[in-house]
């Protein structure tokens, strides 16, 4: 029996908020924007740009983009303050330097 004076909400409303507030943080989350192709800029020929498992240059590399890459977002809250993105080359899927990447 509900108490007197509270307002019953149907099930779906009292689902809704706590729903919105898990689904916000994901909407900022680079890792889930749209991927667009960027190619490797600025570095010398035949050089490949490293991907970091985080965004900051002294964390591991797991792999290298060579021409080409898919960027899911770009976030300069890092660390350093210098801007990385979220890339997936291959099987790879972690973080490479902004100022290296340019729109395909």
């Amino acid at each position: 029996m509900t108490p007197p004076n509270r307002t019953t909400l149907p099930m779906r409303a009292r689902l809704a908020l706590p729903v919105a507030l898990c689904i916000a943080p994901l909407a900022a989350d680079p890792a889930l924007a749209e991927p667009e192709t960027y190619r490797i800029s600025g570095l010398a020929p035949g050089e490949a740009l490293s991907i970091r498992a985080e965004p900051d240059p002294s964390a591991e590399q797991i792999g290298e983009i060579r021409s080409r890459a898919l960027v899911f977002g770009c976030t300069n809250e890092t660390p350093s303050r210098t801007t990385w993105c979220r890339v997936k080359a291959g099987r790879v899927l972690g973080w490479a330097r902004r100022r290296y990447l340019a729109p395909d």
